[in-house]
């Protein structure tokens, strides 16, 4: 099977039904929570995939990490219990990466990584906000800022598949590749 279609599936009907409800903002708050708790503990998948733990566990722990300080509501019980009823439960981390990904295309917000070699300024951050703004021509952009010291300098910024690099680990990998070429 494609581990691809089955998410996707899942996610697009949660997505439907929760606009339907009204409750697709809030779906998309829980979704990017549960997707945050597998970033910082990735065992959470090994977890819902291991076949001596109880579904009721299972569940439990799905809930705690979609809710971290927001409430839940029955579209997410519901949503559990289809998981669990279609024996899914291990596709949870995937579902919820498509549907964040189906909630952005529908409502075009972009998501936009910003990486410098050193924390930027404010008036930095509102700069580069403004020039990736014009850019886009219009949506909502969520900004993730990191820092990165490797960069020695500049920074990058991607979105989606688009990617500018203008930092100096850059710029010295473009002069070392021209005179090699030479």
């Amino acid at each position: 099977m494609n581990e691809g279609l089955i998410p996707r599936r899942y996610a697009k009907a949660l997505y439907i039904v929760s606009k339907e409800r009204g409750e697709d903002k809030a779906m998309y708050s829980l979704m990017k929570n549960l997707i945050g708790c597998f970033v910082s503990v990735p065992e959470l998948n090994d977890t819902l995939n291991n076949p001596y733990i109880s579904v009721a566990d299972k569940s439990a722990l799905i809930r705690t990490a979609c809710e971290h300080g927001e409430k839940a509501d029955s579209l997410l019980d519901d949503f559990i219990r289809l998981l669990v009823d279609n024996k899914r439960i291990g596709f949870t981390r995937l579902i919820a990466y498509a549907f964040v990904d189906i909630y952005r295309k529908e409502n075009h917000i972009y998501k936009v990584d910003v990486e410098s070699a050193v924390p930027l300024a404010s008036q930095e951050t509102a700069r580069l906000k403004e020039l990736i703004s014009r850019h886009l021509k219009g949506g909502i952009m969520e900004y993730e800022m990191s820092v990165n010291p490797s960069l020695i300098g500049g920074f990058t910024v991607r979105v989606g598949n688009e990617k500018v690099d203008a930092s100096v680990s850059n710029e010295l990998k473009q002069l070392r590749l021209n005179l090699i070429s030479k």
